[in-house]
């Protein structure tokens, strides 16, 4: 962990005392977990379609979660969290409390371009930021904020999680991820976000690489394309057979993948 986490870290600790991560997920502080998921909305007790996976819930407050995810002697832990770089920042960075070998996040992400189809599996190979909460990780509020910034994976991990992937008989696409601070606003600005080079769009991604590389721990993010703006796919309204297809991404895929990245 980067000296800059434990700033932070032992900053929150002068107004909150006793272990966060303990109290809001329920995760010991003396257990070393295979791997660690941050979610924003899935509950592994939702979507794991697997039932050789034992799920334990461990906590469950109003709009975040903690599981513990079990196979083959791996111990997964499963923060579930709201939606939001804001709410992925606050709820990872008390995750600094916590032994983990590998940082996995998963989530929803939607297609600007017809080549990414509802139910494809996906993992940034940058993302463009377009939201402001990862500021709050620098020195000062009042720096210089650069709008759109590129951030990038470990392109070598990532890399290796793709062919991860395909050597376990799915494929895991790369994209440029945009990241956008409202679902709602980001249809009106759509020509300029794809104006980015954008490819898929979702809130988070470039949030968790930048506190990632401060955990210091091979991290990466799947994705599970929900909708498709360049082809009228929509994210509420899908067809039985893209319903279909996204859950058995979500349900199968990334479990299964998870669970590979955890054994290593």
């Amino acid at each position: 962990m980067k000296e800059q986490l434990k700033t932070i870290l032992a900053n929150m600790k002068k107004y909150n005392t006793g272990c966060m991560s303990l109290e809001c997920f329920g995760f010991e502080p003396d257990v070393v977990y295979d791997a660690m998921v941050v979610a924003p909305g899935w509950k592994p007790t939702k979507i794991i379609r697997d039932d050789t996976f034992k799920v334990t819930q461990l906590t469950q407050h109003s709009y975040f979660s903690g599981f513990l995810v079990e196979k083959d002697g791996m111990k997964i832990a499963w923060a579930q969290v709201a939606s939001g770089a804001c709410n992925l920042l606050d709820h990872s960075i008390i995750l600094g409390e916590l032994q983990f070998k590998k940082l996995i996040f998963v989530g929803a992400v939607g297609s600007l371009v017809p080549e990414y189809d509802v139910g494809d599996f996906c993992t940034p190979s940058c993302c463009v930021a377009g939201v402001y909460a990862h500021h709050y990780l620098g020195d000062r509020l009042d720096d210089e904020f650069a709008p759109f910034k590129t951030v990038y994976p470990d392109g070598v991990y990532v890399d290796h999680v793709v062919s991860l992937a395909r050597e376990n008989g799915c494929e895991l696409k790369t994209a440029k991820v945009f990241c956008t601070d409202s679902i709602s606003c980001e249809y009106s600005h759509l020509d300029e976000i794809r104006a980015t080079g954008a490819e898929l769009i979702e809130m988070e991604t470039s949030t968790f690489y930048q506190l990632a590389e401060l955990f210091e721990v091979p991290a990466v993010a799947l994705l599970a394309v929900s909708d498709n703006s360049a082809t009228g796919k929509p994210l509420l309204g899908q067809s039985r057979a893209q319903h279909e297809k996204y859950n058995m991404t979500r349900g199968i895929m990334v479990p299964d993948l998870i669970l590979h990245l955890a054994k290593e």
